[in-house]
């Protein structure tokens, strides 16, 4: 059966409790903890499915807690931030978060997004993609994606941008770590520069799959890559 615990780091308990009533719901167990410094710790012995990890912390805030339990670990962590500045570096490759929300936030927002983590996880874990995901498939050699029977051509930006939130279904990726993925550090490119190949790429894959989108834009965040049936988007 899969590992339905939760570890909460939040200072403010009615926050906490709120979260952790909100998940019993939805069928998780939590175990909170309010000092940063305990987090790691209680991370070691409750061996959480997921961690939803308050960035402002006294003692150890959140990015140094997700520093330190990504040395050793790729347990989910949805970073919960009233700071929209940190964002590129809760994502990103210095800190690794898989998620985050903002403060104030809806319980039942953050619910969801923990249920769609862990379903990814065990996706993963089977060695499966979702079914529909499954059925796009990228040919780098002849730089075209297909769905079933129909396929399209893509430039080579526009495939390495592709090919990157194709392999991590879910992660969110932010412009400057998909820029470094189809860039040379002396390239310069603007963040618009991106977002133009990103619509370039819904447009194609529209073409050949128009039921479903592909490609999301996170607020304030990046992009990420899930199927999802047209009009149905939550994130």
């Amino acid at each position: 059966m899969p590992n339905k615990h939760i570890l909460i780091v939040e200072d403010e308990p009615k926050l906490a409790d709120i979260l952790s009533k909100y998940l019993a719901q939805a069928e998780y167990t939590s175990h909170l903890v309010y000092d940063g410094a305990l987090a790691e710790e209680a991370f070691k012995e409750q061996q959480p499915a997921l961690i939803l990890l308050d960035l402002m912390l006294p003692n150890v805030d959140g990015i140094e807690i997700c520093k330190r339990i990504r040395a050793h670990s790729t347990v989910p962590i949805i970073m919960i931030t009233a700071k929209v500045e940190e964002i590129d570096r809760l994502l990103g490759l210095e800190v690794g978060a898989d998620d985050y929300v903002c403060k104030p936030y809806s319980p039942k927002e953050v619910v969801a997004r923990v249920k769609a983590i862990l379903r990814r996880v065990e996706l993963n874990q089977r060695g499966d993609m979702s079914e529909t995901e499954s059925k796009l498939k990228l040919d780098e050699e002849r730089l075209f994606v297909s769905f079933q029977e129909s396929k399209a051509t893509l430039s080579h930006v526009e495939f390495m941008l592709l090919k990157a939130m194709y392999g991590h279904p879910c992660r969110i990726y932010s412009r400057n770590l998909l820029m470094d993925h189809i860039y040379d550090d002396s390239h310069i490119v603007s963040d618009r520069t991106i977002d133009s190949h990103i619509k370039n790429i819904r447009k194609k894959l529209q073409n050949i799959a128009p039921k479903y989108d592909f490609i999301h834009s996170i607020y304030g965040a990046g992009y990420k890559f899930e199927a999802q049936e047209r009009g149905t988007e939550t994130g």
